[in-house]
């Protein structure tokens, strides 16, 4: 049996996500298909934070089609506590735009 690769959106969840939230079977081959995207993206050179911009405002958006605003809240104060904590730098991402937003002129 196919799936249909345009679901309607499910209903909305409340704020109380698990915190052991099931990983979904297909979340692999979405990341790949982000990742040949951002790859195609640069290639075409687009400015990088053009990109992750509109990737952000892209996943927004299909995070409001599935959870309620509390709960979208609770996903970026999760993201905001894995920034701070340092866990970009220890995934391998560049020291380059930290040493750049340094020298820029305030």
């Amino acid at each position: 049996m196919q799936q249909n690769p345009n679901p309607a959106p499910r209903q909305t969840q409340s704020a109380d996500v698990p915190e052991d939230l099931e990983i979904p079977k297909d979340l692999g081959r979405a990341g790949a298909v982000v990742q040949k995207s951002i790859e195609h993206m640069l290639s075409m050179e687009l400015d990088a934070l053009s990109v992750a911009s509109a990737l952000l405002g892209g996943a927004m958006e299909v995070l409001s089609r599935v959870l309620d605003e509390a709960a979208i809240v609770k996903v970026l104060q999760n993201a905001i506590a894995s920034v701070e904590a340092g866990h970009l730098r220890r995934s391998g991402a560049s020291e380059e735009p930290a040493k750049a937003q340094e020298e820029q002129p305030k």
